[in-house]
């Protein structure tokens, strides 16, 4: 192994998860349920590297192996929290969530915070996640291999929506969907930097993809076997279908935005946390504007929408 001095090297016992001779998940506190997350470690002939080190991982204070380098699937502050951890890391991102590893400015930018908001969010970032600014970070694209030697390599495979350069990651038999999570919550595309469109075709790009061991970084953790894989992002991407019917139902008399984000779509009544309502009104544009694009609502007067005649009104689905 490539021992660098000075390098820390954890025992993580029971919670290095090894699924190849080559992948370990090292699995996050409470299942990896954010703030947490289940980070990934890939190890090569000639290079190790650390998928997304989670606040786990710096709680831990490093990784069960020397780590050449930190490869981050997208723009967030979990996924990005062990980045200063590994200093003397080479620190990867796609180049379209590139400024988020470089500095918080960046990150904010990601979520498109504005005033105390972004100020309160970013000093979270900063006490609650570790964040370390890397300028030093450096971009790669779609289909970018990373070789660490030995027949074992990581390739990149963008898929957009959660942020614009949102990637999974795969290594062999083992395919890490980092935020396609699987999870019954669904997608999140509440930020500045989401797309409805390029979610759902991410999903549909990412159930293609042929593995043994499919890893979130979020608590569904390890699933095994591509027919429950098949199973469970099938019933992640209808998640969106539901929530649109529900907001069509909503719109039966005319609301705004600020109506729709105060009933909630995407997070539940008791959920308190300073992006809630940021990531409902960003969910409820996107809904609106494709509402409107096929006809199914209108803007009936300013800043006011309602459900159109050819809408579908479905029956209302629990929240």
């Amino acid at each position: 192994m490539n021992q660098r001095p000075g390098a820390t090297v954890v025992d993580w016992g029971e919670q290095q998860l090894r699924l190849t001779d080559s992948v370990s998940v090292l699995a996050g506190d409470d299942r990896g349920a954010y703030p947490s997350g289940n980070s990934v470690l890939v190890e090569g002939a000639s290079e190790t590297v650390i998928i997304d080190p989670s606040v786990t991982v710096v709680a831990r204070g490093g990784a069960p192996s020397v780590v050449d380098a930190v490869i981050n699937s997208h723009g967030h502050e979990d996924h990005m929290a062990g980045n200063g951890l590994f200093a003397r890391a080479r620190i990867h991102a796609h180049h379209d969530d590139l400024l988020a590893a470089h500095d918080l400015d960046g990150l904010l930018e990601v979520y498109g915070f504005e005033g105390e908001r972004r100020i309160e969010f970013g000093r979270q970032v900063l006490d609650e996640f570790n964040y370390r600014a890397r300028p030093d970070a450096t971009g790669f694209d779609d289909g970018h291999v990373f070789d660490l030697g030995g027949g074992v390599i990581v390739e990149a495979l963008h898929l957009p929506g959660h942020t614009r350069g949102h990637c999974g990651l795969l290594i062999g038999d083992v395919f890490f969907l980092s935020d396609i999570d699987l999870t019954g919550f669904g997608p999140y595309y509440g930020d500045a930097w989401s797309d409805l469109e390029q979610f759902e075709a991410s999903i549909a790009k990412a159930r293609e993809v042929e593995a043994r061991w499919y890893v979130t970084f979020h608590q569904k953790g390890i699933i095994d076997g591509r027919e429950r894989y098949v199973e469970m992002i099938d019933g992640f991407g209808a998640v969106i279908g539901r929530r649109h019917e529900q907001m069509l139902d909503f719109l039966g008399e005319p609301r705004t935005v600020a109506e729709m984000v105060e009933h909630r779509f995407v997070y539940r009544p008791h959920v308190e946390a300073v992006m809630v309502d940021a990531v409902e009104a960003r969910t409820a544009e996107l809904h609106l504007a494709r509402m409107v694009a096929r006809g199914e609502a209108s803007e009936v007067e300013p800043g006011r929408y309602q459900r159109t005649r050819t809408g579908r009104a479905s029956r209302p689905t629990p929240t």
